[in-house]
């Protein structure tokens, strides 16, 4: 590959990684109004909304037979499994500290790559994978209990079961990128999360009212997120090496952080921000991991 030809799916990265810093605050502010699950399925149906205009020209299909497994598994893992822990999560912790915990994926991710794409790992990722943790640890540990944050180390582990989750969708989604376009794969997502996220309709109180910063925030989470970023996203997987392309999940705990101050006020402790700095560490200790990861 041309040095200057992953030059778009980097940017394309960057972009997914900004609007899925700011879909922490919007979910935050939706689950203000409406019930966390409701909140997902609205984001899934108004992308699937979408989405349905344009599968004609997607293409894709006809491998669709041969890859059933691989791509239910990857829709199960990411929306499906993934919200049902993250909507859950932020109603118990900060939104600063469940972005920080997302940083661990960039580390999750390199250690499975090299299990299952046999991608490069070394011991300094590992070490770095130890420090993220660790602080992750500690920043879990002196969360303080507030009305917005009733459990933050609950909360905080929500939030890593769905890295996990995360795991399985980006290593999935590197190996049905070979023969599957980005937006059919994202397609496929909204889709199957939407059917997912359905039967919650029967069993949670649905709103009576639509108040405009909740309603607008679903509406940004459904196009913004779920079918511009998560489209970004697939399209600079499928363009470089899966390692690689998580270590622009380093860029979600900055962006978090920043839009949680400016928008919803928050504020970590010294020793917070002393453990947030040190997950950091962690992370970009390893950061050249990608460059040394082979493609699978």
């Amino acid at each position: 590959m041309p040095k200057n030809a992953s030059l778009p799916a980097l940017a394309a990265l960057t972009l997914a990684t900004i609007l899925w810093a700011g879909s922490f605050i919007a979910m935050k502010l939706a689950m203000g109004a409406f019930a966390p699950l409701l909140v997902v399925f609205g984001r899934m149906a108004l992308a699937a909304a979408v989405f349905l205009p344009l599968l004609p020209r997607m293409g894709g299909f006809a491998h669709v037979r041969r890859d059933i497994k691989p791509i239910l598994f990857m829709a199960l893992c990411e929306p499906c499994l993934y919200f049902i822990f993250e909507a859950n999560a932020l109603r118990f912790t900060q939104v600063s500290q469940a972005g920080m915990v997302t940083s661990m994926l960039p580390l999750m991710v390199a250690a499975a790559a090299a299990l299952v794409l046999k991608e490069r790992l070394t011991r300094r990722t590992l070490f770095g994978l130890i420090l993220a943790v660790s602080g992750v640890l500690v920043l879990s540990a002196m969360g303080t209990t507030t009305e917005s944050a009733p459990a933050p180390a609950l909360g905080n582990f929500l939030e890593f079961l769905a890295m996990c989750c995360a795991v399985g969708y980006i290593i999935t989604l590197k190996k049905l990128s070979a023969r599957h376009k980005p937006l059919f794969l994202t397609a496929v997502q909204s889709f199957v999360g939407t059917i997912f996220f359905t039967p919650t309709l029967f069993f949670i109180p649905l709103p009576q009212h639509f108040p405009l910063i909740p309603t607008l925030a679903v509406v940004f989470l459904g196009l913004g997120v779920t079918f511009v970023a998560y489209g970004l996203y697939n399209y600079g997987v499928s363009q470089i090496p899966a390692a690689k392309a998580s270590v622009f999940i380093n860029l979600i705990p900055v962006f978090t952080l920043l839009f949680s101050w400016l928008v919803l006020g928050e504020r970590l402790t010294p020793v917070q921000y002393a453990a947030a700095g040190i997950v950091l560490a962690g992370v970009f200790l390893t950061t050249s991991v990608g460059e040394r990861a082979k493609p699978s």
